[in-house]
């Protein structure tokens, strides 16, 4: 099988072409992307695939063999593959995901890819939680988790998420209750967790635990997750840039909380993988 690799700030993904080869099963994507065993990666995109619903379909696959719905440096990622195999150009195309359907426009040189994300909701009947209904005078849910309290707030842009604001944030605390987040039974399909802190009224910073990848140097959806709650609280304008540890992203909130993402993909390497790494052929 040849794959692309690519990174978005540091999170990144190989791209399987179906013209390269099919995707393997839930053990053999485990091991494609294990670092060690395999390629290494946050995951595998899958396209691109028919849709009568869009100009390219697109699959998204964690590095634990599960699949996301949408993911906002997975579709920067796939659009700047897609322009590099020459199937698109600088005008806007439409990418449909198991979690609803982008668009995508690639600046001139592909310096920067922006993607309109779709809306953020914060309703519970578009977010798998087992938990009180969200309202303006009741936004935030109560968590204890390792024996800490936070305040969380829960959205959904195609995928589910978990915002906690806090005056300091850090890998550490990511990773560890970050990950207890992921799996606790408010979540009965688990989470993304972002740890949020306000910069200024335009600028953010997060760490983030990914739902089926772990901790992550940057994500598209979970900038444009925690931008929007932190503006539905009031904490920051319409206009964020998101800082994460590995590198910025910038988001733009519409009046009904549709959001714009803007920020980099890079290639890294075309990459042959030898079914003998997955111990049996395929």
């Amino acid at each position: 099988m040849q794959f692309s690799k690519y990174h978005a700030l540091g999170n990144d993904y190989l791209v399987l072409d179906p013209k390269n080869g099919s995707l393997a099963d839930e053990a053999g994507i485990v091991r494609i992307c294990h670092r060690n065993f395999g390629l290494g990666s946050d995951g595998i995109l899958y396209g691109p695939l028919e849709t009568d619903k869009a100009d390219f379909g697109l699959r998204i696959l964690n590095p634990d063999g599960s699949e996301a719905e949408k993911s906002g440096n997975g579709l920067r990622i796939f659009a700047r593959y897609l322009y590099d195999i020459g199937s698109v150009k600088n005008e806007a195309f439409t990418v449909d995901t198991p979690g609803g359907i982008v668009t995508c426009k690639i600046a001139d040189g592909a310096d920067s890819i922006t993607v309109d994300m779709g809306k953020v909701n914060f309703g519970m009947n578009h977010i798998p939680v087992d938990g009180p209904e969200q309202t303006d005078h009741n936004l935030g849910q109560k968590l204890e988790i390792n024996g800490t309290n936070y305040t969380a707030y829960v959205a959904d842009i195609g995928n589910p998420h978990c915002v906690v604001p806090l005056p300091k944030i850090s890998k550490e605390l990511a990773c560890k209750d970050g990950a207890a987040i992921e799996v606790h039974a408010l979540f009965p399909k688990r989470t993304n967790v972002q740890f949020l802190k306000v910069i200024d009224r335009n600028n953010i910073a997060i760490e983030i635990w990914e739902r089926g990848a772990g901790y992550t140097l940057a994500s598209g959806s979970s900038s444009s997750a925690a931008a929007a709650v932190a503006h539905r609280i009031g904490l920051c304008d319409r206009e964020i840039t998101v800082h994460m540890p590995g590198g910025k992203i910038g988001i733009e909130i519409g009046n009904d909380y549709a959001v714009r993402m803007t920020g980099p993909a890079t290639r890294v390497a075309s990459m042959d993988f030898d079914s003998e790494a997955l111990g049996f052929s395929v």
